[in-house]
Parts: C-alpha cells; sequence; structure tokens
C-alpha cells in the first residue's frame, strides 16, 4: 500500500465531496426546462457557487487521476467512495444537525468496507489486457446500461428518475477513471504524440461531459439523498471491473479472500446509503405550487 497513493485519493475524495455540496445547492435553482439539456450547464456557469464546486471537482479529478496512476485502480476507487464522508461533513456544517446513530454507522460501515475489502483484496497491478476486444466487452455493457438508465429516467423525471441519472454517471465516471489510467500510461510511453493517437483520451472527454450533464440534472430534479448515494456506490464498482476485467489489477481469489472482498463491498454500499440519507444531507429547494385557477390542475414545478 503506498502512502502517496492513499493521500492523493483521500485528497480527491475530499475535493469531491465538497465540490458535490456546492454542485447541488446551484442546481437546484437551475430553470426547469434545463433537464437533460446542454443548457443546463450554460445557466449554471452564471452560478459563483457552482463554479466554485466544479473547481473542487477539477481538482478532485486531478488528484484522483494521480494516484490512478501511481497505483491501481481497484485500490484507488473504494477510497474515492469516501467522498460522501466529506460532502456529509459540509452538509453538517450547513443544517447543523448532529450526526447521531446512523452517522457513526454509515461512516463505521464505509470505513470498515474500504479497509475489508483492501485488506483481504490486496490489491496489485498486473500487465493489461492485450486481446483489444476485452475492453470493449466490459465499456460496452456499461455505457449501454447508463443509456437505458437515462432514458428511463428521462420519462420518470421527479421519481426515481435523479436516482437513476446519478447511477448511470456513476457507472460512465468509472469507465472514464480506467479510461484516465490508460491515457496516464499512454503519455508516460510516448509523450503527447502517443496520447493523442490514442481514442482513450477523447472518451475521457466524452465521458466526462456527459457525466456532469447527468449528474447536474440529477442535482437540479432532488436533494443529495436521492443521487449522491447512487453515484458514488456505482463509480467504484464500475471502475474495479474494469481494473480487473482489463487493466490487469488483480485481487486474492481464495475462497475466504473473496468473501471478505464481497462483504467489505456490500458495507461499502450499506454505509453510503446510511449516509447519503443522513439528516444533515440538504434535502433541496422546497418545492413551489403555482396556484389553483378555476377549472385548471394546480401545477408543483419542482
Amino acid at each position: 500500500m503506498s502512502v502517496l497513493v492513499l493521500l492523493l485519493a483521500v485528497g480527491a475524495a475530499c475535493c469531491l465531496g465538497f465540490g458535490f455540496v456546492l454542485q447541488q445547492n446551484a442546481a437546484q435553482r437551475a430553470p426547469i426546462g434545463d433537464f437533460l439539456s446542454p443548457r443546463l450547464l450554460l445557466d449554471l456557469m452564471r452560478m459563483p457557487r457552482w463554479l466554485g464546486g466544479i473547481a473542487l471537482m477539477v481538482a478532485g479529478m486531478a488528484l484522483g487521476a494521480v494516484a490512478l496512476g501511481q497505483g491501481e485502480i481497484s485500490f484507488v476507487e473504494p477510497l474515492l467512495a469516501t467522498n460522501l464522508l466529506f460532502a456529509l461533513a459540509l452538509s453538517r456544517r450547513q443544517t447543523r444537525q448532529p450526526l447521531g446513530r446512523q452517522g457513526w454507522a454509515g461512516l463505521a460501515l464505509l470505513a470498515g468496507g474500504v479497509s475489508a475489502f483492501i485488506v483481504a483484496g490486496e490489491p496489485r497491478g498486473g500487465s493489461a489486457v492485450a486481446d483489444p476486444l476485452r475492453p470493449w466487452l466490459i465499456i460496452g455493457p456499461m455505457v449501454g446500461l447508463a443509456l437505458l438508465l437515462t432514458a428511463y429516467a428521462k420519462r420518470s423525471r421527479i421519481g426515481s428518475g435523479p436516482t437513476l441519472l446519478a447511477l448511470a454517471a456513476g457507472l460512465l465516471y468509472g469507465v472514464q477513471d480506467a479510461l484516465t489510467r490508460v491515457s496516464g500510461e499512454r503519455f508516460s510511453t510516448g509523450g503527447f504524440a502517443e496520447l493523442l493517437t490514442g481514442w482513450q483520451l477523447y472518451a475521457v472527454l466524452l465521458l466526462g461531459v456527459t457525466g456532469l450533464l447527468l449528474v447536474q440534472s440529477a442535482f437540479e430534479k432532488a436533494s443529495l439523498r436521492a443521487s449522491l448515494p447512487a453515484l458514488t456506490a456505482a463509480q467504484p464498482l464500475a471502475g474495479i471491473i474494469c481494473g480487473v476485467g482489463f487493466l490487469g489489477d488483480r485481487l486474492r481469489t481464495d475462497a475466504g479472500a473473496l468473501a471478505w472482498e464481497a462483504a467489505g463491498l456490500t458495507a461499502v454500499v450499506a454505509g453510503i446509503v446510511l449516509l447519503g440519507m443522513h439528516p444533515a444531507m440538504p434535502r433541496g429547494a422546497a418545492a413551489p405550487v403555482v396556484p389553483a385557477v378555476p377549472g385548471r390542475v394546480a401545477l408543483q414545478t419542482r
């Protein structure tokens, strides 16, 4: 276990957690007609709070990219999932809510799950899979599932829509993390010439912009309780699948290790859900209701 990678990943999680809170604070004030439209990003660019959140997110992604370049994705991704702890810390400061049993239980499950997975799995690097089709066999279904979730979310909108959008964004971000590592390896091998001639860099940019639009649309429609847990849970799972599937990461596979790895990931997801549903997490803006007009049904706009 590299202390440098540990510090980089936790620093990235801190920036991401704080950034998500600021982004959601701003996105919930965006026009409702911007849902899943590029106009949403243009409108949000006029809000200083959102720009601050994006700056923190970019810093977190940069630290995460360095961590991914120095360590295994199966080690870094669970640590990035701790961004929810930092999001909760900032939210608690805003809402003045005590941590309570739910908060401590979620914290223990998340921290214990990450530790159990890393200790039991002993993630270590290896040679990337040489088969050029292997990455597509893993990336293709993940991107396809993200598209299906987005399509369904567009139909449901207020109900389960934000959660589905966050799940889709988490899958895309997990794939983006894997391709970020590949891009870093290409740059280390052949410099900018090697980096710019590979499709991975352009896929990273496309996935990043698409994921950003999905996340902001989820933040616009619902509170962090309905969106951030799904995002935080999906991203490390997708990243670990990519790491083991085609990047050459290796985990212990004996029965005992697999049981602890599965238990660790289950605890991570459970901790994420508990922390994400904590009362300290902002509920979002209250839904304004248009006054009823004779002969018409009152409409809820948010």
